[in-house]
């Protein structure tokens, strides 16, 4: 599998001197857009929105290799990068709930094209998916993320897939039921989606485990899914699904959390890729946002939130460049 000038130059620009990467995440909208508001009291507006996607993006990127960001509110954050690459999200936020299965969208403005032109390195899309939901939906979703992968084969642009698993049953995504699924509907998602049909360049996934209930761990809340060394076969058996590239999304953990889930990974001997990690480090400064205003945030961001981010990178240290995915030694090696 040989990597095209553009794709390789896109990766390149995400990933840190190692070739991991290491990226921020901050393309949230209609979630971030309730949690201010709560907090606050009252509406925020597009501009409150875009002021604190500036913030984050201009103080984490110094310790980022890359930021997620959306075309709708951050392209102004954009600007304040610090050199970072770029990745830029096309699909709408959230999903169709008028019709069943989670359906997605895009951005109706927005084109892969139209992307690249607004500075994109890479292109993200946010899927959820489950192995075990209905084939008629499913075939939905391969379709559509097939075309969106001829469409960045066609601008020669990396296309990154993020999938979020859900319980296809209607089931709590948080209950001990679910928690028991989950590696299945992880691996089974990196099986499909590593397919060549799709086109997709790296895989943002899901850690095949809930760690609260990890037995053994920090984040144990007493009720158990899996043993310690159960956990660690799941990210083992995850990771023998592809052969594609992959890294880790936060998920809404808290950074101690997100933490140990990268220290169980390196213990698993996993060959992860990186992490695009969002609220893991800029989650609890919505407070502080929305209560004390941008200063107090950006004082809050320049303390704690690179702490947040610092730790990131430590356990990053675990991390195996995505280069050798390619059978290279060296990101030199590739051209």
């Amino acid at each position: 599998m040989k990597l095209t000038p553009g794709k390789l130059a896109g990766l390149k620009a995400v990933s840190d001197a190692r070739g991991v990467i290491a990226a921020a995440a901050m393309d949230q909208r209609g979630s971030l857009q309730k949690s201010l508001a709560k907090e606050r009291g009252g509406i925020i507006d597009s501009a409150a929105l875009g002021e604190f996607k500036t913030l984050v993006t201009e103080v984490l990127t110094r310790h980022a290799s890359a930021i997620l960001l959306d075309p709708e509110f951050g392209l102004e954050a954009s600007k304040n990068r610090n050199s970072a690459g770029l990745l830029l999200a096309y699909e709408k936020t959230g999903y169709d709930s008028a019709t069943p299965g989670r359906l997605p969208d895009l951005l109706d403005v927005w084109s892969v094209r139209r992307l690249k032109e607004a500075g994109a390195d890479c292109v993200k899309i946010l899927l959820y998916y489950s192995p075990f939901e209905k084939t008629a939906i499913n075939d939905l979703k391969h379709a559509w993320i097939e075309r969106i992968g001829d469409e960045c084969i066609a601008h020669d642009i990396p296309f990154f897939l993020e999938f979020v698993g859900y319980d296809a049953e209607g089931g709590d995504e948080k209950s001990l039921a679910y928690a028991i699924k989950k590696p299945l509907i992880v691996s089974g998602s990196m099986a499909e989606f590593g397919k060549e049909r799709y086109n997709v360049d790296v895989l943002k996934v899901e850690v095949p485990v809930e760690m609260s209930y990890v037995e053994g761990t920090k984040a144990f809340k007493g009720e158990k899914a899996y043993t310690r060394a159960e956990a660690l076969q799941h990210f083992r058996d995850a990771e023998t699904m592809t052969h594609k590239p992959f890294i880790y999304l936060s998920a809404g953990v808290s950074n101690p959390v997100f933490i140990e889930t990268l220290a169980l990974a390196a213990e698993s001997g996993t060959k992860f890729n990186g992490v695009l990690c969002g609220r893991a480090t800029w989650k609890d400064g919505i407070v502080i946002y929305a209560k004390q205003g941008a200063a107090a945030f950006k004082e809050w961001l320049e303390t704690t939130g690179v702490e947040n981010i610092s730790n990131v990178n430590e356990a990053l240290k675990a991390a195996t460049p995505w280069y050798t995915k390619f059978g290279a030694n060296s990101l030199a090696e590739l051209g």
